[in-house]
């Protein structure tokens, strides 16, 4: 590539990102082909970047992949168009599973980096990857990544909730931010509800995550924000629903402009990317260069269901055909399926008697007319004769026929984003259910059941038990919802304790869950 005088970040869409210094490029998620059984489309779409874009894509100096997620590790684009002389920055992982797949894709050239030391590539261009290892995303995590060319620094921070707030700063100050707000999970929108509880559930989690984000924001505090990591494009007929267009759908997937008036609000200063958009970085500016016109950008939000519709037109082909092929896989026909996933499923099940115990109970997995009973406490999967379960997933057959044939660890990656299945809980969120279907491996087992140790079993390293002080109380250093840190994420307002993580409040004098039933915390008057 041409020596550039200052350092150019292009958005590729969604996390994608082209970094440009005088020393190297850096390609960052480049996510293409849509993804989770052609659930999940660009937005919005980059599949028409100019040649001599296209061509830098290709031949970066350095690949960035930040986890496994298929928006972010592009499995069936990267091995037909990234040059393997690439040299790849691997997040230091406690497991070695990206690299292993990177290395199946072609890459040779690899370098493993230490969680949040700064490392020099060429010249001044220097890089530090924060690594988030909470089961959230998987056994696999979860990384950030900051960039600097000696003058200017970047902080891509994609979707890693990453608990220490503050050490993406500390590398000195910050001039970009990326940053993902919009929703990237499934929940609640597959889950049976009445529409009046989905739109509080709806309405509580987007206000969580635009609020989490925000937290974000503050503690980097970057002369510049950039909305990205989402949301995709949903252009499927079935989930064409879970576009946010008009403002009341029922959905967690909130655009960029929702993103950008929250931070003007917030006296912040947010930037508009689509793909192609370039933003040049020096002292003294960041100059913002469109591939289309101001207006025409603008359009795609405010003509966001012509738009939609539009691009939903151009991939309805490919969405008939991708969907022909979900055919039903011989060798698991009948009880085949249950043998299966019983062989796969019951000596993870022997591995992770911590983890079990935290779930306590049984679940239903419909996979049309087969009924699957995993027997959590007993560490059993069996068909289903009546027995009593708290949590139910019903899954189109052939989906889950095609997840065991792949053998797919994580089941949140290889099909619960895709959110072509129902679910129903007769409780609160039990994390430890959804921790089980991210690590069906031994290597994500092994990881995932010493993770139920630290939280669960306090003399085996946990912090469950321990107590802090909030200002003039004394409570559980963990939030009951998800085990955040409180040290970290936990606040008092309005005669209330926080969750900032997900937004969960908590009664000051009882300890009472005000955001969920069942859920209180132990807190104290000091």
């Amino acid at each position: 590539m041409g020596i550039v005088s200052v350092v150019r970040a292009t958005s590729l869409g969604h996390a994608g990102l082209l970094i440009e210094t005088a020393y190297g490029s850096i390609l960052c998620d480049p996510w293409f082909d849509p993804a989770f059984f052609g659930s999940w489309f660009v937005f919005p779409r980059n599949d028409h970047l100019p040649d001599d874009l296209m061509h830098k894509i290709e031949h970066p100096d350095y690949l960035y992949i930040s986890h496994l997620h298929g928006d972010h590790l592009d499995e069936t684009w990267l091995p037909h168009h990234v040059s393997r002389e690439a040299t790849v920055l691997l997040p230091g992982y406690p497991t070695r599973e990206l690299e292993r797949r990177l290395r199946e894709l072609g890459f040779t050239s690899l370098i493993r980096t230490v969680d949040r030391e700064e490392m020099i590539l060429d010249g001044d261009l220097t890089i530090a990857i924060h690594v988030e290892t909470s089961i959230t995303d998987g056994p696999g995590g979860d990384s950030a990544l900051v960039v600097s060319d000696g003058v200017s620094r970047l902080v891509n921070q994609n979707d890693c909730r990453t608990s220490h707030l503050e050490t993406l700063r500390a590398h000195g100050p910050v001039d970009l931010h990326w940053i993902q707000y919009s929703g990237a999970i499934w929940y609640p929108m597959v889950y049976e509800e009445t529409p009046e509880r989905m739109r509080e559930l709806v309405d509580a989690k987007v206000d969580s995550q635009l609020t989490r984000a925000m937290r974000y924001v503050e503690a980097v505090g970057a002369r510049a924000v950039v909305p990205s990591a989402g949301p995709p494009a949903f252009l499927d007929p079935d989930l064409f629903g879970l576009n946010i267009i008009d403002g009341d759908e029922l959905s967690i997937f909130p655009d960029q402009v929702v993103f950008i008036d929250k931070l003007a609000a917030a006296g912040r200063t947010g930037i508009l990317a689509i793909p192609g958009t370039a933003i040049d970085v020096t002292a003294a500016a960041l100059t913002v260069t469109h591939p289309i016109p101001v207006d025409d950008v603008n359009r795609i939000f405010s003509h966001k269901r012509e738009y939609l519709e539009q691009y939903q037109a151009d991939y309805l082909p490919w969405l008939d055909n991708i969907k022909r092929g979900w055919t039903a896989h011989s060798e698991l026909a009948g009880t085949a399926l249950l043998d299966a996933i019983q062989g796969w499923f019951v000596p993870l099940l022997a591995m992770a008697p911590t983890l079990r115990a935290g779930i306590g109970a049984n679940a239903l997995l419909r996979a049309g007319d087969l009924d699957v009973l995993i027997d959590f406490p007993a560490g059993q999967v069996r068909l289903h004769a009546g027995e009593p379960y708290s949590f139910r997933f019903i899954i189109q057959r052939e989906l889950v026929e095609t997840v065991v044939a792949q053998r797919a660890v994580d089941w949140s990656n290889s099909l619960f984003l895709s959110a072509r299945f129902r679910a129903w809980r007769d409780g609160p969120y039990n994390e430890y259910v959804y921790n089980f279907f991210k690590s069906l491996s031994v290597e994500r087992m092994r990881r995932t059941e010493a993770e139920a140790l630290r939280k669960l079993d306090p003399e085996r390293g946990g912090i469950a038990d321990e107590e802090i002080r909030l200002g003039d109380y004394i409570c559980q250093r963990t939030c009951p919802h998800r085990q955040a840190d409180l040290t970290v994420f936990g606040e008092i307002e309005e005669g209330h304790l926080v969750c900032t993580l997900h937004g969960w409040r908590y009664d000051l004098d009882s300890g009472e869950c005000l955001t969920a039933t069942n859920r209180s915390i132990r807190i104290r008057k000091a």
